[in-house]
């Protein structure tokens, strides 16, 4: 089941959560997207908050294209980037989910900041898309 929420997308994958990371910050990669940030999210609440929670990571994705064209339209667009990918252990498989950037920069009036979102989210759906093609059955676990 891939649930979708108004504001992301993703796929549940048929890969350990290393392996999973490694894999979609590939897929990124090949979409143009560098990885600026990696935040262990069960590590910090350890940490901070002495709680466990399943395995949690968050990677801030950047397509520095993208993101100078709309920094040059709207300085204070920054706040709203980079794009945030969550890749979360989910029963023995992972769970990667990403922010659509149309939600994101929905919020911004200048209408011509709507087509750089638009360019993001079909890059960022793509990445989705072939990480669901190559690992979403059961015998994904042994590719490498």
């Amino acid at each position: 089941m891939n649930p979708q929420t108004d504001y992301g997308f993703g796929t549940t994958i048929h890969l350990p959560l290393d392996k999973a990371i490694a894999r979609t910050k590939e897929a990124l990669k090949a979409e143009g997207f560098g990885v600026l940030t990696e935040i262990d999210v069960r590590a910090t609440f350890v940490e901070k908050l002495g709680v466990e929670i399943a395995p949690y990571v968050i990677l801030g994705a950047c397509n520095p294209t993208l993101a100078y064209q709309a920094l040059q339209m709207e300085p204070e667009v920054g706040l709203l980037l980079p794009c945030n990918v969550t890749v979360r252990d989910d029963a023995g498989t992972s769970r990667v989910s990403v922010v659509d950037p149309d939600s994101m920069l929905g919020v911004v009036a200048n209408p011509a900041m709507h087509a750089i979102a638009s360019e993001a989210k079909e890059r960022l759906q793509r990445v989705v898309a072939q990480l669901a093609a190559e690992y979403s059955n059961s015998d994904a676990d042994n590719q490498e």
